[in-house]
């Protein structure tokens, strides 16, 4: 006889999934019903209207993607994308990378901009690749998790409007934590995922796009090399005729209209500026205990913070004693940065100041172990005081 499953009790500061709003796990636990239910259809049209005040658009096309983050990214580039197609990405980190792959995967012909990890794509940069040969969309992240850094977006859109391409943004971090304006900055698509700055667990993919994507997925001269991913498909799935595509994950529904209403509860700026003062004040913390941080702080996102391995200190042992001792869970890197940072998330419910000096006690501990000596309390008290400045702007979302 198989045992149940019971799984420990761990605190995900990580870069993601993060830990789900309670309020989000009793949505999760309530009664399922049928797809075509009355009450559900109702429930999807709430959903694509909490969407739509999320993303601050007025798309029409508002809704989710049954499936990981990623699916809801797969499915904008696999329905707008035919072979042959150009693409350019925007890459300063490990997901413009996954661009770059799904965009060849698509049948397209892809060229990466690349930058330095810890640095932006200068809207320049975009406009001399398009310059040189149009392309049918460009694709960039908004936060990458694996360099901590925040890509402005509103003069790159700029360009691709200049020069017709598409612009596909991937805000599966950022939507919820920062500002996302799809409308006002002129982003074409944008996909967002459950597990981060939106407070539930992975397995749903909001997404907007507008009437350009739309025309653009109606001229394609057949169909994507997917049926489950189709947009428009999907569309018509949550349209108006609820045309049959899926069976949903009932659920997963339930935790999502639960996340995007616990944003609407929160408001929108209330919830960017938690989420920056709670990062704040981490940042105080460690460089009080100090520790140096990675990337251009200028452009620092505001939900994830990479810190610099020191000296002769095991990366992965201060991980994996944080885990045994402390029941916290950090994230090693990727790529060029692998064993030199650790990277340490404050998302959706989990930006919150009684996980920063919970965070700050465990590392200084660990650290102490492993051959590095902090200021005794420097990093608490340091990030307790910037928490102490600003009381108000710290509230989290209503319970």
């Amino acid at each position: 006889m198989y045992e149940p499953f019971n799984p420990p009790t761990r605190l995900l500061l990580g870069s993601g999934p993060s830990n789900a709003d309670p309020r989000v796990l009793r949505a999760m636990s309530a009664p399922l019903i049928g797809q075509f239910d009355p009450e559900f259809t109702r429930l999807m049209d709430r959903v694509m209207a909490l969407s739509r005040l999320t993303f601050r658009t007025e798309n029409r096309r508002s809704f989710p993607v049954s499936g990981s983050s990623r699916s809801g990214l797969e499915a904008v580039m696999a329905s707008l994308i035919e072979d042959g197609n150009r693409v350019v990405v925007g890459n300063f980190g490990r997901f413009g990378d996954l661009f770059c792959e799904i965009g060849r995967r698509c049948g397209a012909t892809v060229e990466s901009v690349d930058v330095e990890w810890g640095r932006i794509v200068e809207p320049d940069a975009i406009r001399a690749s398009l310059r040189r040969q149009p392309a049918k969309l460009v694709a960039i992240v908004h936060a990458d998790t694996s360099t901590g850094i925040l890509q402005p977006l509103e003069e790159i859109a700029r360009v691709c409007r200049e020069y017709d391409a598409l612009l596909v943004v991937d805000a599966v971090l950022s939507l919820g934590g920062c500002e996302v304006s799809a409308d006002a900055w002129g982003l074409d698509a944008c996909v967002a995922g459950l597990q981060k700055c939106l407070g539930g667990p992975s397995g749903m993919a909001p997404l907007t796009y507008n009437e350009r994507v739309e025309a653009a997925l109606r001229r394609r001269r057949g169909s994507p090399r997917t049926n489950y991913l189709d947009l428009l498909q999907l569309q018509d799935y949550w349209g108006p005729d609820r045309l049959n595509h899926h069976t949903a994950p009932t659920s997963m529904v339930y935790a999502l209209h639960e996340a995007l209403r616990i944003v609407e509860d929160e408001g929108l700026e209330a919830g960017w500026a938690r989420h920056r003062r709670v990062n704040d004040a981490l940042v105080a913390g460690l460089e009080a205990m100090g520790l140096e941080l990675f990337g251009d702080r200028r452009h620092k996102a505001p939900m994830i913070t990479l810190v610099r391995v020191p000296a002769n200190v095991g990366e992965a042992a201060v991980r994996r004693q944080l885990l045994d001792e402390h029941g916290i869970e950090i994230m090693a890197a990727f790529g060029p940065l692998l064993g030199s940072v650790w990277r340490i998330g404050l998302m959706g419910y989990n930006a919150r100041p009684e996980n920063v000096l919970r965070l700050l006690a465990a590392l200084e501990h660990v650290l102490a172990a492993n051959g590095f000596d902090p200021p005794p309390r420097a990093g608490v008290r340091a990030a307790a005081a910037h928490l102490e400045a600003r009381p108000r702007e710290l509230q989290a979302a209503p319970r």
